[in-house]
C-alpha cells in the first residue's frame, strides 16, 4: 500500500512542476517579444512591397497573396512614406487603416509645375540658389530630370527618401536608342548609407517609386548630410554607363511640416576632377640572378576626390604583363579616407623570361566601395615601351640590376 500512494505523491509532484514550467518558458517569449527591437539600418518599400529584415536568419516577409495586398493598396495612400512597423500583422501587411499626410495629391497625377510650386513654398529662395545652381556648359547638355521626395519620421527617428521617376534621360545604347537605367544613392559626408534602385528595361523616363528609410539619423544631423544620387545605366558585356549626378545639399531643408517634393536636373559626372591625377612612388629591383623583380608601393599623394564627399579610400593593384599577356597580379590594402596614403607593401614576380624585353607592369590606383564596382583613379605604366618617366625608370633598372630605384610618376586618366 507504500508503494501506490509514494508514487501518487512523486507524480503529483512532477505534474505541478512541468506546468510551473511551461508557464514560465511562454512568460519569458512573451516578454522577449515585446522587448524585441529591429536590427536594422533602413526599410526598402520597392512598389508597394514591404520588406522587414527582423529575422536575418529566415527569409524576407511578403504580403500572404495577391488579395491581401490588393486590399492594402486601396485601404492606404499609394506613396505613403511613414512606417509604423508596430501596426503590421502576423504576415506582415498593415491593417486597414487611413492615413493623414502632409504633403500634396498623388505623385503619378503630378507635373514638374506642380513640382516646382511645392519646393517653392517649402524651400528658402537662397538655398535653391545654391542647389540648382549650374554652369552654361551643364545646361547645353541635357540629361534629363530627376524626381524625389524627403520626410522625417519623428516618431521612428527615421529619414526617409523615395525615389519616385527620372525624366528625359539620354539614349547610351546607340541600337536601341534606349537605356537601362537605375540610381544609386548615398547619404555623404560619412557614406555608411549606400542603396540603390532596381534596373528597368528599355526606358527613357522609368519610373522607380522606391523608398529607403534610414533609422537612427538624429534630425538635429540632417542639416550636415548631403544627398548624392548617381544615375547609371546597366550594361551586360562592359562597365556600367554613367548618366549623371544630383547632389542635394540638406542644409536650409525644413522637413518638419511634413513630405517635401522636390525635383533636379542630371548633371554631369567628373565636372570636379579636371585636375590631375595625382603621384605614385614605387621602387624596382630586378634580380637576374633569380630571375624576379622586386615591386614596392610606397606611396601616393594630391589624388583627386573619387566622389562628392572629399575623400578616397584608395587601394593600388599590381599587374604583371608578358607579351601584352597578363602572368601575375597583386594588391595593397586600402586607405581608408586619405588623399595621401602610405602603403609601404613589397611584392616579388617571377620573370617567365630572361631579361626584362617582354616585361612590362601596370599600376592602378583605385577607390574602394563596398555598394558598387571600385573605380580606378589614376594608371601608371612601366616597360621598354612607355613613355615618359615610366620608361626611364624601367631603363635604369635593367641597366642596374640588384639594385632598388625608386621615383614618383604622374598618374594618368583610368
Amino acid at each position: 500500500d507504500e508503494i501506490p500512494t509514494v508514487v501518487g505523491i512523486f507524480s503529483a509532484f512532477g505534474l505541478v512542476f512541468s506546468v510551473s514550467l511551461f508557464a514560465w518558458i511562454c512568460c519569458q517569449r512573451k516578454s522577449s517579444k515585446s522587448n524585441k527591437t529591429p536590427p536594422y539600418k533602413f526599410v526598402h518599400v520597392l512598389k508597394g512591397v514591404d520588406i522587414y529584415p527582423e529575422n536575418l536568419n529566415s527569409k524576407k516577409k511578403f504580403g500572404a497573396d495577391d488579395k491581401s495586398e490588393a486590399k492594402n493598396k486601396s485601404a492606404m495612400p499609394k506613396n505613403s512614406l511613414h512606417l509604423d512597423l508596430e501596426k503590421r500583422d502576423l504576415n506582415g501587411n498593415f491593417p486597414k487603416t487611413t492615413t493623414k499626410m502632409q504633403s500634396s495629391p498623388d505623385l503619378e497625377n503630378s507635373s514638374p509645375k506642380h513640382f516646382a510650386e511645392r519646393k517653392k513654398d517649402s524651400v528658402s529662395p537662397d538655398s535653391l540658389k545654391s542647389i540648382t545652381s549650374l554652369s552654361s556648359e551643364d545646361k547645353q547638355d541635357k540629361l534629363g530630370t530627376l524626381f524625389f521626395s524627403l520626410e522625417y519620421n519623428f516618431e521612428k527617428k527615421a529619414f526617409v527618401v523615395n525615389i519616385k521617376e527620372a525624366r528625359g534621360l539620354p539614349a547610351m545604347d546607340e541600337q536601341s536608342m534606349t537605356s537601362d537605367p537605375y540610381i544609386k544613392m548615398t547619404i555623404l559626408p560619412e557614406k555608411k548609407h549606400k542603396v540603390k534602385t532596381r534596373v528597368l528595361r528599355k526606358t527613357l523616363d522609368p519610373a522607380f517609386d522606391e523608398t529607403f528609410t534610414f533609422y537612427g539619423i538624429p534630425y538635429s544631423q540632417i542639416q550636415d548630410l548631403t544627398l548624392h544620387f548617381m544615375v547609371l545605366s546597366f550594361d551586360r558585356f562592359s562597365r556600367d554607363d554613367i548618366i549623371g549626378e544630383v547632389l542635394i545639399p540638406l542644409a536650409g531643408i525644413e522637413l518638419s511640416e511634413g513630405r517635401l517634393l522636390m525635383d533636379r536636373e542630371i548633371i554631369k559626372r567628373n565636372v570636379r576632377k579636371s585636375s590631375g591625377r595625382g603621384e605614385l612612388l614605387v621602387s624596382l629591383c630586378y634580380q637576374s640572378t633569380t630571375n624576379t623583380l622586386t615591386v614596392v608601393v610606397l606611396k601616393a599623394r594630391h589624388l583627386p576626390k573619387s566622389d562628392v564627399s572629399g575623400l578616397s579610400d584608395p587601394y593600388v593593384k599590381v599587374n604583371l604583363y608578358h607579351a601584352k599577356k597578363r602572368i601575375s597580379k597583386k594588391k595593397t590594402h586600402v586607405k581608408k579616407c586619405t588623399p595621401n596614403a602610405v602603403f609601404n607593401e613589397l611584392f616579388v614576380f617571377d620573370i617567365p623570361c630572361e631579361g626584362l624585353d617582354d616585361i612590362s607592369i601596370e599600376f592602378l590606383v583605385l577607390d574602394s566601395d563596398r555598394g558598387s564596382r571600385n573605380e580606378v583613379i589614376g594608371r601608371l605604366t612601366l616597360g621598354s615601351s612607355a613613355e615618359g618617366t615610366g620608361g626611364e625608370h624601367w631603363k635604369e633598372i635593367c641597366e642596374y640590376p640588384r639594385r632598388q630605384i625608386a621615383k614618383w610618376h604622374m598618374l594618368c586618366d583610368g
